[in-house]
């Protein structure tokens, strides 16, 4: 809970555990139970027992920060631009657009990291014809989302969640095995009546979790 031992760091063996704090092999198999249970700790068959990466959560009711997110973790966040590449729209780009008129896209990829730790992959498409600066625009530093809000005011946004299993170019980024249960949030963002963005993340699932707050309509119980 300190940070004194950091995400992904492996913890000493049970009997060097027992030996540091005078008690039995057993009493610290317990303790490592509760917390492994507690979320804590992962313990790998062969490998050990490490220390888990504290998972997060996100308003599922607006559009949340990544770098935010993992400064509520008090890790340090960090930002990989993997892709970018300007294109004409093809029709598979003007359905996810929901828009037959867009010309010229940006497609993105990049990975966001948390204490040097893969936290989720951006895959992100921009609709140039809604946003006149993106042709100059440098992700290199600037992660796509981050540089959105401040050049675009959005007027309405959509949230699709669902679970998948990680593909093999994902497993690779995120550093978890092929077909590892991941959480993907599916964004798509307005102006007006022009679609600006539409973005997929895709989080390791057991890092990540959604939250809703919100009132009733009427006061009537």
């Amino acid at each position: 809970m300190s940070g004194e031992w950091p995400p992904g760091y492996r913890l000493p063996y049970e009997i060097d555990l027992a030996a540091r704090y005078n008690c039995s092999r057993m009493t610290v198999n317990k303790a490592m139970t509760q917390l492994s249970r507690a979320g804590l700790i992962e313990r790998k068959r062969k490998s050990g027992s490490y220390v888990s990466m504290p998972q997060t959560q996100a308003a599922v009711l607006d559009i949340h920060n990544i770098e935010t997110e993992v400064q509520g973790l008090k890790l340090a966040y960090s930002y990989q631009l993997q892709r970018q590449v300007r294109r004409r729209a093809t029709n598979s780009d003007r359905a996810w657009l929901t828009s037959r008129k867009t010309e010229y896209v940006q497609a993105i990829t990049c990975l966001h990291l948390a204490g040097g730790t893969p936290f989720c992959i951006e895959f992100r498409l921009i609709n140039e014809s809604a946003v006149g600066d993106i042709a100059m625009a440098d992700f290199s530093q600037t992660p796509p989302g981050t540089w959105l809000l401040q050049q675009i005011a959005w007027s309405m946004a959509e949230h699709r969640i669902f679970a998948c299993a990680a593909n093999s170019t994902e497993a690779g980024m995120l550093k978890i095995k092929t077909n590892a249960a991941c959480l993907v949030i599916e964004r798509k963002t307005w102006n007006a009546e022009m679609v600006i963005t539409h973005v997929r993340f895709v989080y390791p699932a057991n890092r990540h979790s959604l939250v809703a707050r919100f009132k009733p309509e009427s006061s009537v119980a």
